[in-house]
């Protein structure tokens, strides 16, 4: 088998296209396939596909392809435009890549397949493509995957935010908790971040938000009352923010009672953050004695950490009435506990307590925003970071939208041709 038949084979090409030339650089670092097709011959108007003689051919096109025994591989055609009774003069699709594209649909899906698994400088050493063109690549398959992207506003949305870099940089991000996507990245962590997304859609589709899960930042508490209809009883503040101010209370505890014993010599609190900052089943089984042995003194620690592992019981409940009952004997104990980073932390969780027992007719959390913050993380380092913040939206709508990603092979021209 010659070397046109073969490529023939391997590109699948069907009368009347076939392979006139083909050419291999006395370096061995690219071949180039020239394709033509046989004479006379009609091809599907694009418009009507009605199949229509030739009028004359545009200035040929270079496509990348799949690599061949290693070596690049260069897809030349002058692709040919037909004449039209209805609609004149018209370039056929040639089904080979999308319009201006430069990369053939297969090697364009080979490229987003490895940039889902690497950094867009990986791809471009790998697969000796310019970087410029990796990225536009995967900024394409964006714009493509928001194209084709329902409009609808998601039922369940969840809230938060992602360091961009130090220095209080952040971005907003929306979830969708149904479908476990990023729906919307913006700057910032203002009021202002999240109304261009509820401005996005009407009223009515607003109304069909039916919980929100965010933190109890007020910015995005602001924007969510303004815009979501009845959104006092729909915003739901998340378990792991809520318990975080009595996690960070505990340590506060801890610090300062440390700082006193060490005056008095007494170093026994040292090395022991995390046994109080651990829930009491994650506790490792090595430091459970140690733990044990510090729970028979009357340490002010222990009595926070008691306090703590309390209020978790709070999101077992199922009903509003429930939760509010618990939170009361829970908070004249905090409140009476003479610790004054505890009695802090419940004054803030009192103060927004009509949204944390929308937990029990909600029963949604952050928990998947945490684990796609996760994953947004592990995009950044795995780029090095982002020094645009546009180049850090697009990645993150790229691994995390959930967006269907991949060109469609248009049905015409190479694989459908009229003798």
């Amino acid at each position: 088998m010659d070397d046109k038949a073969l490529f023939t084979k391997l590109l699948r090409l069907q009368p009347p296209w076939y392979i006139t030339e083909v050419v291999l650089d006395e370096a061995g670092t690219r071949v180039d396939i020239y394709i033509d097709h046989q004479k006379p011959v009609r091809f599907p108007c694009p418009i009507c596909e009605q199949f229509c003689p030739v009028y004359d051919h545009a200035q040929e096109r270079e496509f990348r392809h799949l690599n061949v025994c290693q070596v690049p591989a260069y897809l030349h055609v002058r692709v040919p435009r037909v004449t039209c009774s209805e609609h004149g003069v018209q370039q056929v699709t040639h089904g080979l890549a999308e319009s201006n594209g430069t990369m053939t649909f297969e090697m364009e899906s080979l490229i987003l397949d490895i940039e889902q698994e690497c950094s867009l400088e990986s791809v471009s050493r790998l697969l000796t493509v310019d970087w410029h063109t990796c990225f536009s690549l995967q900024q394409r398959a964006v714009e493509r995957g928001f194209s084709r992207k329902d409009s609808a506003i998601p039922e369940r949305i969840g809230v938060d935010e992602k360091s961009f870099a130090r220095g209080h940089k952040y971005e907003t991000l929306v979830y969708n908790i149904d479908k476990g996507t990023v729906e919307y990245v913006c700057d910032d962590r203002e009021q202002s971040s999240l109304t261009p997304y509820y401005r996005r859609f009407t009223a009515e589709q607003r109304a069909t938000v039916r919980s929100i899960s965010m933190d109890m930042w007020d910015p995005y508490i602001a924007a969510t009352k303004q815009y979501i209809p009845d959104a006092e009883s729909k915003i739901v503040f998340d378990r792991f923010h809520v318990m975080k101010y009595v996690v960070d209370a505990v340590d506060k505890v801890r610090k300062q009672e440390n700082d006193s014993l060490k005056e008095n010599g007494n170093d026994q609190l040292k090395g022991t953050k995390y046994l109080f900052l651990w829930n009491q089943e994650n506790i490792p089984h090595w430091r459970r004695e140690e733990f044990a042995r510090l729970q028979a003194q009357d340490l002010k620690v222990c009595r926070a950490w008691a306090i703590k592992e309390n209020i978790r019981h709070l999101w077992e409940y199922r009903y509003e009435g429930c939760m509010r009952k618990y939170f009361a004997q829970w908070y004249w104990w905090a409140t009476h506990s003479r610790l004054e980073p505890i009695i802090k932390a419940a004054h803030t969780l009192k103060a927004h307590l009509a949204n944390i027992v929308t937990y029990a007719k909600h029963q949604i959390t952050n928990a998947l925003g945490e684990s796609l913050n996760a994953k947004v993380e592990k995009v950044k380092r795995l780029a090095c970071g982002f020094r645009n913040r546009d180049h850090y939206r697009t990645a993150i709508y790229f691994h995390c939208g959930g967006l269907e990603l991949y060109p469609k092979r248009s049905n015409v021209a190479f694989q459908i041709i009229g003798a």
